[in-house]
């Protein structure tokens, strides 16, 4: 499907390499997905998935580090970065992001391939590989654990204040201007909403996270993501997915990220029992030095893991379909 990829070339840099990234645009029933694409044509197809309020910048720094046999898609999530926001009146969920994943992947022709997640976007890649196991080889997540738990008696109340607070986000906007920063107060505002982020990392991630509007910048995120997700999974839920991954899996914690935040005895319980049955199935599961963000802000801490495990799990297998088929884009 070559009229629903445009490519722009660009150059990113980084302190060991220079590479030319092409920007993705796969349109969509509401506008477009965006993205950007690295690496050769006939490279293995590898999709990353950025975290929650970030875009697909946030792999800027880890991707060049990588196996350069690789072809890696880094996405815009729907109302992130560059690519469209939901129409008005749609909620954002995991299924929901599921389903781009797999236009994203339809528009790509590719039938087999691995995933990189971060956060939010690893618990996108665990649904997903749970839901088209045949597609997935294999799959990386960063501080992530794959699925998001909620206590099955929380899941009404945790649903109805998603549904109110739409509601009422709804009843605002017409009132609400968006408002509109220099540069530098954009960048402190992102600072201040997440202390992970390095300064240097809060100005690649803002290269896609900005629009220039008269007087200035303004977000371009929709703010309906900040919003509660009324879509929730139970544990028991959660681990009936994991177990239908057929992919093998790479867990990479940082010791001052998700760990720390879910460390509360209920929370824990629940990442305990999934980090567990990961293992169980002879998965790979790491920690490293840093914060939620350290494969954004220290690459380098990160990229070995991900490097050997892509080359053992990864190139190990013969070729497939899919890297004849990514030669189409």
């Amino acid at each position: 499907m070559m009229q629903t990829l445009k490519g722009v070339r660009q150059l990113v840099t980084s302190s060991t390499i220079k590479q030319a990234v092409s920007e993705l645009i796969v349109p969509v029933p509401w506008g477009e997905m965006r993205g950007q694409i690295w690496g050769p044509d006939l490279g293995r197809p590898v999709l990353c998935l950025h975290g929650w309020a970030d875009n697909c910048g946030t792999f800027n720094t880890l991707i060049p580090l990588l196996p350069r046999e690789c072809r890696y898609v880094a996405v815009d999530l729907a109302g992130h970065g560059l690519s469209s926001h939901r129409p008005p009146g749609v909620f954002y969920s995991f299924p929901a992001y599921v389903a781009d994943v797999r236009r994203v992947i339809d528009a790509l022709q590719w039938t087999k391939f691995s995933i990189i997640g971060h956060s939010m976007g690893g618990n996108i890649a665990g649904m997903f590989s749970a839901l088209y196991p045949e597609m997935v080889d294999a799959v990386v997540l960063l501080d992530s654990y794959g699925f998001l738990p909620t206590d099955a008696k929380e899941i009404p109340k945790v649903m109805r204040q998603g549904m109110e607070e739409l509601l009422q986000f709804e009843k605002k906007t017409e009132e609400k201007k968006e408002r509109v920063y220099s540069y530098e107060k954009a960048v402190e505002r992102l600072l201040a909403a997440n202390p992970t982020l390095s300064e240097q990392s809060a100005h690649i991630l803002l290269e896609r996270g900005l629009t220039p509007v008269e007087g200035g910048v303004v977000f371009s995120r929709d703010f309906r993501i900040n919003l509660k997700n009324i879509v929730r999974i139970s544990m028991e839920q959660s681990m009936e997915f994991q177990s239908r991954i057929q992919a093998c899996m790479l867990v990479v914690l940082a010791e001052e990220g998700f760990e720390k935040i879910f460390a509360k005895h209920e929370q824990k319980k629940f990442t305990s029992a999934l980090l567990q049955a990961y293992r169980d199935r002879n998965h790979t599961v790491v920690r490293v030095p840093g914060d939620h963000h350290v494969h954004l802000n220290s690459p380098e801490v990160v990229a070995p893991f991900v490097s050997d495990f892509l080359q053992t799990e990864v190139f190990s297998q013969s070729p497939g379909p899919a890297d004849t088929q990514t030669a189409k884009l």
